[in-house]
C-alpha cells in the first residue's frame, strides 16, 4: 500500500522555488532515502509530505489515518533541566512504563529510563529521539538527517538500528541525509534531490547515475563500495558471535 504519494509537486519559499515539479512515493516497509547538496529542497520535501509546507502547485495523497513517528536533525533541552529519558518520553502525553522500556529497547537504547537527558551521549540521545517516535507506532518513521554531530561508527550503528525497526516492526522509513557512505546500503531506493529529482532508484542505480556523480563526484561510489564492505563484515562478525 502506497503511504504517501506526490505529483508534480512545486514549492516557492520567500519568492524562490524551492522544489520544482516532485514526483515521489514510499511504500509500506520501505526504506527511502532523500540525498542532495546543502540547499537542496530534501528538509522542504519532509514538509511538504507530512503537510508542514504551502505547495504552489501539485498533490500530495496520504494515506488515510497515516500515523508519523518523527526524529529531528536535533533537539535542544537546556542542559540545566531536571529531566530524565522516562520524563521526556512521557511529554505531552503520559505514556505507561512498560510502554517506555518497549520504545527504548526498539531503539536499542535500555536501560536509559532514569539517565538524565543533559547526561546522554550524541548516539544515546537520538536513540532516545528514536524511542519518542516509536511510541505511537507509527506506520512511517521520517527521519531528518538524525545523526548529525555523530562520527562515522556512531551514525553506522544508528542506521543499522533502523533497519533492525524496519525489518522488525514492519514500519516504512523516510530519511534525508548527507551521510552517503552509511545511508545507501541501508535503502531499498535512494532520492537524489537538487530542487528537483536528478535520479532515483536502487542504490547501485544512483551511485552510477551521472546526475548523482556530478553533484557527488565519482569518488561517492568508492565509499558506497567500502561501507557495504564493513556492513557485511559486521553481519558476518554477528552470525559467528
Amino acid at each position: 500500500m502506497t503511504l504517501i504519494e506526490a505529483k508534480d509537486l512545486t514549492v516557492k519559499m520567500g519568492g524562490r522555488t524551492t522544489l520544482s515539479h516532485v514526483d515521489f512515493t514510499i511504500d509500506e516497509g520501505e526504506i527511502v532515502t532523500v540525498v542532495g547538496p546543502n540547499g537542496s529542497g530534501k528538509t522542504t520535501l519532509l514538509r511538504a509530505l507530512i503537510g508542514a509546507v504551502r505547495t504552489e502547485s501539485g498533490q500530495v495523497t496520504r494515506a488515510k489515518g497515516l500515523s508519523i513517528g518523527y526524529v529531528p536533525q536535533s533537539l535542544h533541552i537546556d542542559p540545566t533541566l531536571p529531566l530524565t529519558v522516562e520524563r521526556f518520553l512521557s511529554l505531552p502525553q503520559h505514556r505507561a512504563p512498560d510502554e517506555i522500556t518497549a520504545a527504548l529497547a526498539q531503539a536499542g537504547a535500555e536501560g536509559l529510563e532514569q539517565r538524565q537527558m543533559s547526561a546522554l551521549s550524541g548516539g544515546q540521545f537520538q536513540r532516545a529521539l528514536l524511542a519518542r517516535a516509536l511510541l505511537n507506532k507509527p506506520k512511517l518513521l521520517i527521519l531528518d538527517e538524525p545523526t548529525t554531530g555523530l562520527d562515522q561508527p556512531g551514525s553506522a550503528a544508528f542506521y543499522r538500528q533502523i533497519e533492525q525497526v524496519r525489518s522488525t516492526l514492519g514500519y516504512a522509513v523516510l530519511m534525508v541525509s548527507h551521510e552517503l557512505h552509511v545511508v545507501m546500503s541501508a535503502s531499498d531506493r535512494v532520492v537524489c534531490l537538487n530542487g528537483h529529482v536528478c535520479c532515483h532508484g536502487t542504490p547501485d542505480v544512483v551511485a552510477s547515475a551521472p546526475e548523482y556523480r556530478a553533484l557527488f563526484g565519482s569518488g561517492t561510489m568508492g565509499a558506497l563500495a567500502l561501507y557495504r564492505h564493513d556492513h557485511d563484515h559486521h553481519h558476518d562478525h554477528e552470525a559467528a558471535e
